[in-house]
């Protein structure tokens, strides 16, 4: 099985694009893994509950934590939102209601 990775808008390039080298690697390892691992575990990609089909892809590199937020569409294509460096150990909620917000303005695009 081979998922498809796409970007909606530019949030996820943007924060990939601030990444050093040995980071923007391990990103790119992980999405090769999410493409083609049937069941991906969780310590790559999580589903967030209760909000409504938000993932986030996990990748830690040395000591440093980084979330990328995605979604599932048709079961077969992984759409990234925004991505951060995570400083603690909870997900600030204004990354997450930004995920969200990205995700239903997806949607409601592809309508």
């Amino acid at each position: 099985m081979i998922r498809k990775i796409i970007f909606h808008e530019n949030h996820f390039i943007k924060f990939y694009q601030k990444q050093d080298k040995k980071v923007k690697l391990k990103i790119q390892y992980v999405f090769e893994l999410i493409k083609q691992v049937d069941r991906v575990p969780d310590k790559f990609l999580k589903h967030l509950v209760g909000t409504n089909g938000l993932y986030e892809i996990r990748v830690e590199y040395q000591s440093n934590i980084y979330r990328i937020f995605c979604c599932m569409d048709d079961g077969q294509l992984v759409v990234l939102f925004n991505g951060f460096q995570k400083k603690t150990q909870k997900t600030p909620q204004k990354e997450i209601d930004k995920a969200i917000r990205l995700m239903k303005d997806y949607f409601n695009i592809k309508k």
